[in-house]
């Protein structure tokens, strides 16, 4: 766009802001009922989710529950594409129709309220459908024409007795067969209006009582009693991924996540993430290219393509080329050397092991590297070794598949004392979770929470003073598939949630929600309520846990904002 262009588009933006502004004013100094009919006129857009009425009181957000499939085939990439359309179209509808008829003479700031009118609807809407379902089976049933008899066969021969095992022959029949994979949990189509809906209006709500989102949440979250203090979640930034997506032969490694010290401020713990990143991008340029060759049990599509070392994944980090488990914990650990960094006291590391990307359903072991198998027993042994030998991992998730149970119980009693077990695909939707009162989760320390599909924000205050009730560790995380909207943080901060997993510090909608943490750290502390907490320590017993981990950032803090905002409009996806 040229000057002219780009002079006439920031003057358009400057005036709707100016405008929108004065509307609000209006509506403050006047004391107008805040009717959702009067300030969203009655019409709502989603894109995913945009709400507009006679001013534009704010716009929302939010992801498509749908995993990023890499390379996959064309015909299967187009059926996904064909679902998340008809799902955004039906709650675009449900939006510009029946929820607007819904919510007509609600007070927008009764958040309890509304979203208990969401969530009738929703359940209506299932109800709806599952009767619907039960109608046209009924009716092919009674449209199928009758078969005849069938005449039993003859019963067979008995079996010849079996031969036992010779001896020296190991008995390999007292081996547990592997139980298959639960089928994933059903997304109702449309179901995101509902979430979209809910944070709209905890947004409006929020910018007519002039306050941000995350001390609205916090109001939700304390029964209108606003807190003294709020305490920012800790950092956990992805850095490298080795996984099954990867051109190496590394599979376990789906993301490694680095996690500031406590003791670090947010600002402190971006810019030593952004450090490292280049530490890495710098190593990266030293590394051997790729063979031309494909991992075992990828889709043909990718053969005969030349594979790319130190891509950017749709995670925000980059994507490594590396064959042992080993490989990626030591350039980390390089780059923290160079940097004057310690990994264990200035910087701990997470473990997102993919576990139910692993198992290879043929040989019935999970395969951690291309050609190299474990059985469960070798897993728990692979876990606690690499526990033991790099001690700064504070953090594995999913290292197992959520149907096996007794193998999570075993890493949570083997390791569990120094390391947090999490559970991140091998959880349930927030609704299931309300439903079971979190008792449906393999055995762990905490769980990764995502705010998507018909979680309103009253489900989001209630399951997390239900983990805390139950002393399960909070992690907010973003979707795969993840949108530029920012509310994510300000949810984690007003919620009070242990730890928030953005992905890497890269791709723009990754980016704004680092900008965003940055900001409420700097407005609570402008406003003196920037608290710590007891809590935000790892393991009491951990060496140096309670010194300061300051010292080796003295060169790093930067005079310029971390991402400056020509970096957040600049970063297309890569």
């Amino acid at each position: 766009m040229g000057e002219e262009g780009g002079g006439r588009s920031c003057g358009i933006t400057r005036e709707l802001q100016k405008l929108k502004q004065q509307a609000i004013e209006y509506y403050r100094e006047n004391d107008v009922p805040r009717r959702l009919e009067e300030l969203l006129n009655s019409t709502f857009y989603l894109q995913p989710a945009d709400v507009y009425g006679h001013l534009h009181i704010c716009s929302v957000e939010i992801s498509t529950d749908f995993e990023v499939l890499e390379n996959a085939s064309s015909e299967l990439v187009e059926a996904e594409e064909a679902e998340r359309d008809m799902a955004v179209n039906t709650a675009v509808q449900w939006i510009n129709e029946a929820i607007t008829e819904e919510l007509q003479g609600r007070i927008a700031t009764r958040q309890a309220e509304v979203d208990q009118v969401l969530r009738t609807f929703f359940a209506n809407k299932v109800q709806e459908d599952k009767e619907q379902k039960e109608l046209e089976k009924t009716m092919e049933e009674s449209t199928a024409p009758v078969p005849p008899p069938v005449t039993p066969p003859p019963p067979p021969p008995p079996p010849p007795k079996k031969k036992g095992p010779k001896s020296g022959r190991k008995d390999t029949l007292n081996e547990k067969p592997i139980l298959p994979a639960e089928p994933p949990e059903a997304i109702f189509c449309g179901s995101m209006a509902i979430g979209a809906v809910s944070l709209a209006i905890a947004k409006t709500s929020a910018t007519l009582d002039n306050i941000p989102l995350y001390l609205n949440m916090a109001l939700l979250k304390h029964n209108q009693e606003q807190p003294a203090t709020l305490t920012m979640p800790l950092l956990m930034g992805s850095l490298v991924s080795c996984g099954k997506s990867s051109p190496g032969k590394l599979n376990l490694m789906k993301e490694v996540i680095c996690i500031p010290h406590p003791g670090l401020s947010t600002k402190q713990g971006v810019e030593m993430l952004l450090e490292i990143q280049k530490q890495i991008s710098k190593a990266m340029e030293t590394l051997p290219p790729p063979k031309a060759e494909t991992k075992k049990g990828h889709d043909s599509s990718k053969r005969g393509q030349p594979l790319i070392t130190g891509k950017m994944s749709h995670l925000g980090c980059l994507t490594i080329n590396y064959d042992t488990i080993e490989q990626p914990l030591l350039l980390i650990q390089g780059a923290c050397v160079n940097l004057g960094l310690e990994l264990g006291r200035n910087l701990h590391l997470a473990i997102n092991c993919a576990g139910h990307e692993l198992m290879d359903y043929g040989k019935g072991k999970y395969e951690v590297m291309v050609g190299t198998h474990k059985n469960f027993t070798e897993m728990v042994d692979l876990y606690v070794d690499l526990i033991n030998k790099y001690p700064s991992i504070i953090a594995l998730i999913d290292p197992f598949r959520k149907e096996d149970v007794e193998q999570w119980e075993s890493i949570y009693t083997a390791v569990g004392s120094k390391c947090y077990i999490i559970a991140g695909a091998a959880s349930k939707s927030i609704s299931k979770l309300l439903e079971n009162q979190i008792t449906s989760i393999p055995k762990c320390h905490g769980l990764i929470l995502r705010h998507t599909n018909q979680t309103t924000m009253s489900d989001m205050v209630e399951i997390t003073n239900l983990a805390d009730s139950k002393k399960q560790i909070v992690i907010l995380g973003t979707t795969e598939g993840e949108s530029s909207d920012d509310s994510l943080v300000d949810l984690a901060v007003g919620l009070g949630v242990r730890f928030v997993k953005l992905g890497g510090p890269s791709r723009g909608e990754r980016v704004t929600k680092y900008n965003r943490l940055l900001n409420i750290e700097e407005e609570l502390v402008q406003n003196g309520t920037w608290g710590a907490s007891e809590e935000h320590t790892f393991f009491p017993f951990t060496e140096d846990a309670e010194k300061p981990a300051t010292a080796a950032l003295s060169e790093l803090v930067p005079q310029e904002p971390i991402f400056p905002t020509e970096v957040i409009e600049g970063s297309a996806r890569q």
